[in-house]
Parts: C-alpha cells; sequence; structure tokens
C-alpha cells in the first residue's frame, strides 16, 4: 500500500496528471459510444467510490479534505462530474435514436406537451427551496464554519489561498503574470462566454441533447469547462500548502519542504544560454526572440488552422465570427501551452518587457 501511495504522489504531479486528465478527455470525446451508456457511469461511480474510501483511510488526505472549506468542494465535485456525464448520456442516446431515422426524446408527442407553470413548476421550486434550507440547517449544525481570527498584518496564513471559486486563477498565477492571469485571461473568459450565442448560430441541439451533431462545441467547451478550470481548482484546493508547493494527497504538508526552481525567460535562454552573450540594452532587440514567437502563434498559426480544418468553418461561420473564434481559441491553449513549457523548461515568460507591463 505504501507503494501504491507513492505512486499516486508522483502521478498526481502537475505534469502527469494534467496530461493524464487531457489523454482520458480525449479518449473519452473519441469513445462516446462507451462513455455515454448506463454501464460506463455505473461502472465509474463504483470506481470512483471505492477508491475514495480507500483514500479517505489515510490520515493525511483525510486532514485535507475534511477542512470545512473543502468539503463543500468535494460535494460539488462530485455533482459537476455527474451531471457532466448524464449530459453527454442523454446525448447519446439522442444520437443514437437519430441514427435511427427516430426523433429525439426531446422532441417526442409526451415530451413536446407544455403545463402550466403554476402550479407545476413553482410546486417543484417550493420543494427545491425547502429540501435546500433543511439541507443548510442540517449542515450549519454538523459543521463549523470556517472562520479564523481577526486579521493580524504581522501574520499571514501559509497558505493564504482564495476561495475556492478563485483557485483556478490563483493557480494560473504560477504560470503567468498577474496582469494576464489576474485581469487580461478572465476578460478574455467572461467575453467569450458572452460572445458564444453570437458566435455558434448552428441551431443544431436546441432544445435537445446531443454530441455527434455539436462535437466540436462541446468539446471545446469541456476541454476549457474541466480541463482548464475545474482541473486547476482541484490543484490549488488539495494539492496546493504551504508556499504555494505542490504536495501529493498522501504526503504530509511539511512547511519547510522546499522545491529548487530557477524559472528563466526565453530571452536569457537565447541570448545568455545559447548565443553566450549578456542580454541586449534595446528592449526590443532583448526580446526579438519573444516577440517572434507570440507572432507566429497569434498571426501564422491562424492561416494553418484554416488550411488544414477551419476552412469549413469559415464558410459556415463568416469571416467575423470565425476569427473571433479563432483568438478565442487560441487565447484559451495559451494556457496549457504555458503549463508545459513551465514543467519542461522552466520556462518564466516568453515575452519579458515589464516596461510596458507585457509578459507573456
Amino acid at each position: 500500500m505504501h507503494m501504491i501511495k507513492l505512486g499516486i504522489n508522483f502521478l498526481s504531479s502537475p505534469l502527469y496528471s494534467f496530461t493524464l486528465f487531457i489523454v482520458l478527455f480525449v479518449l473519452a470525446m473519441k469513445r462516446m459510444d462507451i462513455v455515454g451508456t448506463k454501464k460506463f457511469g455505473m461502472g465509474l461511480l463504483i470506481f470512483t467510490l471505492v477508491v475514495f474510501a480507500w483514500m479517505v483511510s489515510d490520515p493525511v488526505f483525510f486532514s485535507v479534505i475534511s477542512l470545512p472549506d473543502n468539503i463543500p468542494i468535494i460535494i460539488l465535485n462530485g455533482l459537476v462530474f455527474w451531471s457532466t456525464w448524464y449530459a453527454l448520456y442523454k446525448g447519446n442516446q439522442n444520437d443514437i435514436r437519430i441514427a435511427a431515422g427516430e426523433p429525439p426524446i426531446e422532441g417526442t408527442p409526451e415530451n413536446r406537451e407544455k403545463v402550466w407553470a403554476w402550479p407545476n413548476l413553482v410546486y417543484t421550486e417550493l420543494f427545491c427551496i425547502i429540501a435546500c434550507t433543511i439541507f443548510l440547517i442540517v449542515w450549519a449544525i454538523f459543521f463549523k464554519a470556517p472562520l479564523e481570527e481577526p486579521a493580524n498584518p504581522t501574520w499571514a496564513p501559509n497558505p493564504a489561498k482564495a476561495p475556492w471559486y478563485f483557485l483556478g486563477l490563483q493557480e494560473m498565477l504560477v504560470y503567468f503574470d498577474p496582469w494576464m492571469a489576474g485581469v487580461v485571461l478572465p476578460v478574455i473568459i467572461i467575453i467569450g462566454l458572452i460572445a458564444i450565442p453570437f458566435i455558434d448560430t448552428n441551431p443544431k441541439g436546441n432544445g435537445y441533447y446531443t454530441f455527434k451533431e455539436r462535437k466540436f462545441a462541446i468539446s471545446a467547451f469541456l476541454f476549457g469547462w474541466l480541463a482548464l478550470w475545474v482541473f486547476l481548482i482541484q490543484i490549488g484546493t488539495f494539492l496546493r500548502g504551504p508556499n504555494w508547493t505542490f504536495y501529493g494527497p498522501f504526503e504530509f504538508w511539511d512547511t519547510h519542504k522546499v522545491v529548487a526552481e530557477n524559472n528563466i525567460n526565453l530571452s536569457e535562454i537565447m541570448w545568455i544560454k545559447l548565443f553566450g552573450i549578456a542580454l541586449p540594452k534595446n528592449i526590443f532587440v532583448r526580446e526579438v526572440f519573444g516577440l517572434i514567437v507570440t507572432g507566429l502563434y497569434l498571426v501564422a498559426s491562424v492561416p494553418l488552422i484554416t488550411k488544414k480544418w477551419g476552412h469549413k468553418y469559415q464558410e459556415r461561420m463568416g469571416t467575423v465570427r470565425y476569427y473571433l473564434m479563432i483568438f478565442l481559441i487560441l487565447g484559451m491553449m495559451s494556457l496549457p501551452i504555458k503549463m508545459y513549457l513551465r514543467w519542461f523548461f522552466n520556462l518564466k515568460y516568453i515575452l519579458a518587457m515589464p516596461e510596458f507591463e507585457l509578459n507573456l
């Protein structure tokens, strides 16, 4: 058991766990005929409960997840992944029906029948309010509120963590400049979510579940939601300890743990390590390699993407909506790219121009 726990601690590091998550995500999207079945859902539920029960038996793991702040996140994790699987299951069921020439389940006559908001909807909402109220009262009785002592300017908690819904942003700060991780990327996320209904005008999937008819849209959204947001929250909540150092699920949070990291910029790699000379004093000469890489990613990659697979989307969506979608996808993919560059090369910034508050 000890060796198994050591192996889990090793695989839980951001590099291996994120890579494993992406591999499983790609497999799930490719084999929706398996993932979107009751057998798979039930098997995954049983496997998850058995593994979680075994992990809870470890005192270190239990001490982390039993914190008052973390218990709601455990519940939310279950609800998020159950609701995601259920939507995929319903979509797979409809895809099978559509392939057989039948209408989706939501389009059958018995499901198209309309009912009055009163009393049908109002009664349902009333029962939900009562159930939630009872749940919160029971919760308040058995679990103490995670309140700490009054703020003390001479002492800061270690680790100092944001509320759980901001831990994804706090984890992004490991890989990006605070201006990028705290302002630019969140603004792009918000604008992207607002723009989705105007960019994606495909009527398929409106009013019924499906996956095959909206495979790209669903896969892209789930990747951004699960891999680049929910996953980062898990890392920041359960696997980041004192000094924001990574700890495995069975690893004791030792405040004296030291991890040797020497993060350097691309300009330092090129000028100092590769060419063996000092950094040029001119800002633009110093960052010429970062400017080239950034330009290739934001500009030169667009024609390649369009030629490879994007031309059909451009014809269907129109030029403006298509290029807006590409911009949002490139912004989203900059996060995993930067994460891997940090893990493999200890790269801090591709483009480091603090004189202009521009660090990428």
